[in-house]
């Protein structure tokens, strides 16, 4: 028995010879095309001009520096209660260190440095580059109670949000 020739293409293609016209097609179609691609790089550029200028670190290194000086200052003010010593914070325009009175008593001068949480000492925090207080603050104490030496209202520039020593309490806000 003789095979014809449609048979016998047939059966090579049943066998995987000879491929179909959509089996070729599936193996090079595996990368995007031309308009594809376009409209990729299109959204990247239009990603690219909305996010970077939001991605500017000042801001936020400002806000940082606000909340670092906002903690600081209420850890000077538990320190003071808890240890029953006067603790000062003192201040440049980029950085604030506390220090804490080695003897008990509002006239003792403070001049040990206060250690961090983390244990570092002294407890200094300091601004990035571009950061700093908007007037350099004045320096002040927290007394055994808790109480400042005086009420301060404490501004980083480029935050819009004060820190606020209330003068009575020493409430910090």
């Amino acid at each position: 028995m003789r095979a014809t020739a449609e048979q016998i293409g047939t059966l090579r293609h049943e066998a995987g010879a000879l491929p179909d016209a959509s089996a070729r097609r599936a193996r090079s179609a595996g990368g995007f095309s031309l308009p594809e691609l376009i409209m990729v790089i299109a959204i990247i550029g239009i990603l690219a001009v909305v996010a970077v200028p939001r991605l500017q670190t000042t801001e936020f290194d400002a806000r940082g520096f606000r909340d670092q000086t906002l903690a600081a200052l209420r850890y000077a003010q538990k320190a003071a209660i808890a240890q029953r010593r006067k603790v000062c914070a003192a201040f440049t325009a980029g950085s604030a260190t506390l220090t804490i009175a080695s003897a008990s008593g509002d006239a003792s001068p403070c001049d040990t440095p206060l250690s961090s949480p983390s244990g570092g000492s002294p407890y200094t925090i300091t601004a990035a580059a571009g950061v700093s207080y908007a007037a350099t603050p004045a320096n002040f104490s927290f007394n055994a109670l808790g109480s400042p030496s005086t009420g301060q209202t404490i501004q980083v520039s480029g935050v819009a949000d004060t820190i606020t020593v209330e003068a009575e309490t020493g409430y910090v806000h």
